[in-house]
């Protein structure tokens, strides 16, 4: 698989191989800053990914640890590319730091797989959709019309995972509500149901609804798994990120990953089929927002 080379994700990969490789030395973290004339902080930040880490710390890491060989140019590589600046980036200063997270991992993902009770995922937003969500919190808070442009534009531009070369495996299970839930005129709200009926025509994607009157057998709100493929030989365990009002939080550890796990298998079992689902959504854009 090509490697799309996220460096949100691949500092995460690098910070947790080097933890690992610190540990198989036996060395503890202080002494692993004496020998190189650093503060036990930086290994610290450097392992639980606060701060980046430059390509010459990393060799004398490797060195100290006595990584040589393709592993040790296999994680050079990856030095490099953390150290890099993705797209979403550029959007720092106007989107949350969770957010720059959770495109960095969205990026990087081999499958997603998303539950939402509340809105249209942004993945599956059209354009006046989304300006139409972001805009709704400027009802509490100070959001200017150039920040909302620009997270519209951040929006857009996370789809092309979707279409990419090797795009994303995506699975999607929604409840009805979320298609009854008026965000905007009657014309903006048919044209995102429409939305959702090509991307769920996609080989990729796979859409469900959770019918209203149907068994509802989770009380949770919505929540992203992510998966993602090796990189230069290093695997990255499942991330969950669960969105709250004004923050996400994202689970990293078992079993907590796991009972997610199990709670989206049993959405997926007692929400619709993909062919059933599409023609609900069909239904609801021609009844309700025509």
């Amino acid at each position: 698989m090509p490697d799309h080379g996220s460096p949100t994700v691949r500092r995460r990969r690098l910070a947790a191989e080097l933890h690992r490789l610190r540990e198989c030395s036996g060395l503890t973290g202080d002494q692993v800053a004496e020998r190189l004339g650093w503060s036990q902080a930086k290994i610290s930040r450097i392992e639980n990914t606060r701060t980046g880490i430059k390509p010459a710390d990393a060799q004398r890491l490797l060195d100290l640890y006595g990584v040589d060989g393709g592993r040790r140019d296999e994680l050079l590589a990856m030095a490099g590319e953390a150290s890099r600046k993705a797209w979403w980036e550029t959007y720092s200063t106007d989107i949350p730091d969770e957010l720059v997270d959770f495109i960095g991992m969205e990026a990087e993902a081999e499958t997603i797989s998303n539950w939402e009770s509340e809105v249209v995922p942004g993945l599956l937003q059209t354009e006046a959709y989304a300006r139409e969500i972001i805009q709704s919190w400027r009802s509490f808070v100070t959001i200017t019309p150039s920040t909302v442009e620009r997270r519209v534009e951040a929006r857009l531009a996370r789809q092309q995972v979707l279409i990419r070369d090797y795009p994303i495996e995506l699975s999607v299970v929604l409840d009805e509500s979320v298609l009854l839930r008026r965000f905007a005129g009657k014309a903006v709200m048919h044209e995102q149901l429409e939305r959702l009926i090509e991307i769920s025509e996609l080989p990729n994607a796979k859409l469900q609804i959770l019918e209203l009157r149907g068994h509802h057998p989770i009380g949770t709100g919505g929540f992203v798994i992510f998966r993602f493929p090796y990189a230069h030989e290093i695997a990255m365990p499942n991330v969950v990120c669960v969105e709250y009002l004004t923050s996400s939080f994202f689970v990293k550890e078992d079993p907590e990953i796991y009972y997610y796990q199990l709670a989206f298998q049993y959405l997926q079992t007692h929400a619709m089929g993909p062919d059933q689902s599409r023609a609900r959504i069909a239904q609801i854009a021609r009844e309700e927002w025509k």
